[in-house]
């Protein structure tokens, strides 16, 4: 993989400014404590953990001077990509009685919400906090839950019209974008509505595909070639994140040009992602930890934004697809997989 910083967009106030230490810093609390974090995630227990993006919170932890085994102990609860089951997990981890929980997606951190009022909560995946109700504000979340957004206003536009300019060439012209929605998201059905106002300024029809399960994505993809889409937008959720090479090899077995907002996606097979580095992010969360342990509230600490997004294209995909990479799409990659 060579990796190219050619484009950092900075996006406003409240984003992650304060860096990560380069060495081991002295933990929080007396010599001896043992720290109990929670962490609840909605899609199935990443194998290996430490490989995935979720992982990214253990080093950052260990930065701040926080070592499993040593004086930190992690409960992980994840839900099989079943959201019925998260209530039940967030009552056994609050049961469980941790100095802070942390939430890995928009239904997780609802029902940690539900399931204390008191404990401190980082939520890290959700998509709009306020938007769904989880924190008065980004700058002043009052309650008892804070932590980091991977979403910087709405990124569908631009990720669409990436994606036509990667398929301009080719032949016959795209018209038809598919797009996979994952229905139990609403941030996702949200950016779906997006898509469909961007899609009438391009001069473009976008076709919904619903897939909740592995086997819906397979059927879902068989359905967009069957009616004719060029290529296929896939609105990031956990659980596609968790499906990123099962969703590349159907693109590439379709021949349908693949537009994310993860780079786990383009690192898996798929054409192209434009979003947040989603590896920085969670590795973010550490920092809320370490606050809350020194004594921070949740309701002083306000809710981060990403400061860059990250364009990732793979070019093997791309010549798989008989695709050329236009070459201002390629100068502004923030990585390009050979």
């Amino acid at each position: 993989m060579n990796t190219r910083r050619k484009l950092v967009v900075a996006l406003g106030a409240g984003a992650f400014t304060a860096p990560f230490a380069t060495q081991a810093q002295q933990p929080a609390g007396p010599p001896g404590k043992i720290w109990r974090v929670g962490i609840l995630g909605l899609p199935r227990r990443p194998a290996p953990l430490e490989a995935h993006f979720y992982g990214a919170i253990l080093p950052g932890l260990r930065d701040l001077g926080y070592v499993e085994g040593k004086n930190l102990v992690i409960e992980w609860r994840f839900a099989d990509s079943e959201p019925k089951r998260l209530p039940a997990l967030a009552a056994e981890l609050v049961q469980w009685k941790p100095d802070v929980l942390i939430s890995l997606a928009d239904d997780a951190s609802l029902a940690m919400q539900q399931a204390t009022t008191t404990l401190p909560i980082i939520s890290t995946g959700t998509s709009d906090p306020v938007a769904i109700g989880l924190v008065k504000s980004l700058a002043r979340p009052g309650g008892n839950i804070t932590g980091v957004t991977p979403i910087i206003g709405d990124l569908v536009p631009k990720q669409l019209e990436m994606l036509l300019t990667m398929t301009a060439a080719t032949v016959p012209k795209v018209t038809r974008v598919a797009v996979l929605v994952f229905p139990n998201s609403p941030s996702a059905l949200t950016r779906y509505q997006s898509s469909v106002v961007a899609a009438k300024t391009l001069g473009i029809r976008m076709l919904p595909f619903e897939a909740a399960t592995p086997d819906q994505i397979d059927t879902a993809f068989t359905q967009m070639r069957a009616q004719d889409a060029g290529a296929v937008l896939v609105l990031q959720t956990p659980f596609f994140q968790q499906r990123s090479q099962q969703i590349a090899a159907l693109a590439l077995k379709y021949r349908l040009p693949s537009m994310t907002g993860s780079s786990v996606n383009p690192e898996a097979g798929g054409l192209m992602s434009y979003g947040t580095n989603l590896h920085e992010h969670f590795r973010r969360a550490a920092y809320y930890v370490d606050r809350i342990f020194k004594g921070a509230k949740p309701a002083d600490l306000p809710v981060e934004q990403p400061t860059k997004i990250e364009l990732v294209i793979n070019t093997r995909t791309a010549k798989a697809l008989g695709l050329k990479i236009p070459q201002a799409l390629l100068i502004s990659a923030d990585k390009v997989i050979e």
